[in-house]
């Protein structure tokens, strides 16, 4: 009896740290964090129209570059950027199915906790993304934990 006691107590923990992120699941959390990183001066989230060349303008500047290669710079090649199958599934309705348009598609980002396009970017963003592999998404999940 105590074994399965301890097994189920396992178990229950190990799902609890494998649940979906709960921006992806809150509507409203989801909109406040994102809100946020659009106002934050050190993250600037966007831009909110994809031909906007002010805003890669901008981008260029705090990055040292010029706007063509910081438009090189998005969410969807980022590091924190989450589109690994777990995190496809925690995208609620038929916008999981992937959300795919002509610009890029829906996923997670772990640096700001909110569910982001890939053809965005912020001041934040480095390289080595996305996360496509359910393993490296519950690394990111756990190292947000502790």
């Amino acid at each position: 009896m105590k074994l399965l006691l301890e097994n189920w107590r396992k178990f229950i923990n190990e799902a609890k740290k494998l649940a979906c992120p709960k921006p992806t699941q809150n509507l409203e959390l989801n909109t406040k964090n994102r809100n946020a990183a659009i106002k934050a001066d050190h993250i600037q989230y966007g831009p909110l129209n994809l031909a906007d060349e002010e805003y890669w303008e901008k981008a260029a500047e705090h990055w040292n570059t010029d706007a063509e290669v910081a438009k090189k710079s998005r969410c969807g090649n980022c590091v924190a950027f989450d589109i690994s199958p777990r995190m496809l599934e925690c995208l609620p309705g038929p916008v999981s199915e992937p959300i795919e348009d002509e610009e890029g598609k829906l996923g997670y980002c772990w640096m700001h906790h909110f569910k982001c396009h890939s053809a965005r970017s912020c001041f934040t963003w480095a390289a080595g993304g996305p996360i496509d592999e359910d393993k490296v998404s519950e690394e990111w999940q756990n190292k947000g934990e502790e």
